[in-house]
């Protein structure tokens, strides 16, 4: 076996953590920004707070960046992988469904809400269409016969688990991939240029870490979000006059 490869405890028991490389080529395609999910479209309530003056420069776009994946959706959503994640590798189709729903309702705003189903579905139809997976195909009918599109964490967490990807580097490659596709949209919005770009995305790192390990020992229950200015930044891109982003 290959040093840091994921083990087999007992049978169909995976550990969370691993470097299989063939894993993280999966994890390299899945989030990255060419994988067709759409997730170009999005800002995430970003585009509001810079036409606000909430977020201004590279300073402005780090501290914004640093709170919003320590406390707010993404620190939530990494907690709601990490439990589909648990639930597919036990087989246990009913902490999916529960999952699933909670996954659904936990939004605070339309947008947001729309963002991340819409995601969600494409990733999982997409995963199962260039990476066929009887196991995924399993899962993925059993959301749909709740009548469920599932919230972009639970086809991240679902499809790491059917493919035999390890919790650890999923949770860290997801929640990296979340702040970069906020960068992206910084970019895009003029906030910053593309090597203050990747200053933010290497100041980032020890947070993104963190936040990783924390939701991957957390409790399944132990969600929750504080950042509300997000949310009123959500709700007030739902009517913006000019905009580029859907959310």
């Amino acid at each position: 076996m290959a040093a840091g490869s994921t083990i087999i405890t007992a049978p169909g028991r995976m550990t969370t953590t691993g470097t299989d490389p063939a894993a993280l080529l999966k994890l390299a395609a899945w989030l990255s920004p060419s994988f067709p999910v759409g997730a170009f479209a999005y800002s995430t309530g970003l585009e509001w707070a810079v036409e606000a003056g909430l977020v201004e420069r590279r300073a402005g776009l780090e501290a914004w960046l640093r709170t919003v994946v320590e406390v707010g959706p993404p620190r939530q959503d990494a907690v709601l992988v990490a439990r589909s994640w648990r639930a597919v590798a036990a087989g246990d189709d009913g902490a999916l469904l529960e999952t699933a729903e909670l996954a659904a309702a936990l939004k605070g705003t339309a947008e947001l809400a729309q963002e991340t189903i819409v995601q969600g579905g494409a990733y999982l139809r997409t995963v199962s269409a260039a990476w066929p997976s009887p196991r995924l195909d399993a899962v993925a009918q059993t959301l749909a016969g709740a009548g469920i599109e599932p919230a972009l964490p639970v086809a991240v967490g679902a499809a790491s688990a059917a493919h035999g990807v390890a919790l650890g580097p999923t949770l860290s490659l997801f929640l990296h991939a979340v702040a970069a596709n906020q960068v992206s949209a910084a970019i895009r919005l003029s906030v910053i240029g593309q090597t203050d770009g990747q200053r933010v995305t290497a100041a980032l790192e020890p947070v993104i870490l963190a936040v990783a390990a924390t939701a991957e020992a957390a409790d399944p229950d132990d969600l929750g979000a504080a950042t509300p200015v997000l949310d009123w930044c959500s709700m007030r891109h739902e009517t913006q006059h000019t905009r580029l982003f859907r959310s």
